[in-house]
């Protein structure tokens, strides 16, 4: 076996050889900082995903991955970002308390209808239950990162609207977008995956053209007041395996039908709140 000189070794060599270089004393070294508790999320240095994950669809997994969320405190100050894999496990909601911020879109059509969709089979969080028109995320780009008039939030939802449900751009302009409040929710979707978020409510008046995105809708219905209301009863009685997003449930429980009316009366500019942010249970 070759055996080879140690680094001192070499160094000493090399020293005498040409006398300009020399190692420096230890004293010379900076001392090490300390480590303390750090004030911002910082994503691990591996974002290699935890446990089995062979059965998750391929372009779910790639966004899973590839996506950035923005992580806020409950006040909703961002402080980091990391993997939309990552803030939705929930070893890390809870050991972590990992909060992101998210959007809840509330489409209506110019007969008031509320259009749903039943996301597809493949999500990884709460697949095939029924929701609001789309619920995504902000990312951590600058576009998406602008909190005025919660402009960032607003050009996020423009973009999965088109993503999940092929509305075009041009038919869901983000000015049209109303803001109308924030909450704060917890929910387990099984043993792993979860959601801990900060959800924008937005509500838009339009007529749009739909061409859904199969990897993220199942189906997709246009729903009146009373009709949303028999849905939830179902939901609520587990009749013909229907299930409700919770975030949906939370927001039809505290807001939408007094929220409804106003848009059609015309009122719905009073009801804005974005000062609170509502924690739900």
């Amino acid at each position: 076996m070759l055996k080879f000189a140690s680094f001192k070794t070499i160094a000493t060599m090399i020293s005498s050889s040409y006398p300009s270089f020399s190692l420096p004393p230890k004293s010379s070294f900076p001392p090490m900082p300390s480590l303390s508790a750090a004030t911002v999320f910082l994503r691990p240095l591996s974002s290699a995903p935890m446990g089995d994950d062979s059965g998750m669809d391929a372009v779910q997994r790639r966004l899973m991955l590839e996506d950035e969320c923005i992580l806020v405190d409950e006040n909703d100050k961002v402080v980091g970002h990391d993997t939309k894999y990552n803030c939705h496990l929930m070893e890390k909601i809870e050991k972590g308390n990992m909060l992101h911020r998210a959007f809840s879109v509330f489409l209506f059509n110019s007969k008031y209808e509320l259009l749903l969709q039943q996301r597809s089979a493949t999500k990884v969080t709460f697949p095939l239950v029924w929701t609001n028109t789309c619920c995504s995320h902000p990312l951590y780009r600058d576009t998406e990162l602008i909190d005025e008039n919660a402009l960032g939030v607003r050009n996020a939802a423009q973009r999965k609207l088109r993503d999940e449900l092929g509305i075009p751009s041009e038919d869901v302009p983000v000015d049209e977008f109303t803001p109308l409040g924030r909450i704060l929710y917890k929910a387990a979707s099984d043993g792993k995956w979860g959601e801990h978020e900060l959800d924008y409510v937005l509500f838009i008046v339009r007529d749009v053209n739909l061409s859904p995105n199969p990897d993220e809708v199942k189906d997709i219905k246009y729903v009146n007041p009373e009709q949303l209301r028999e849905l939830v009863r179902k939901a609520d009685g587990g009749e013909e395996g229907l299930k409700l997003s919770p975030w949906f449930k939370l927001i039809v429980d505290n807001f939408l039908l007094e929220w409804w009316d106003r848009v059609h009366k015309g009122t719905l500019n009073e009801a804005v709140d974005m000062k609170t942010i509502h924690k739900l249970t």
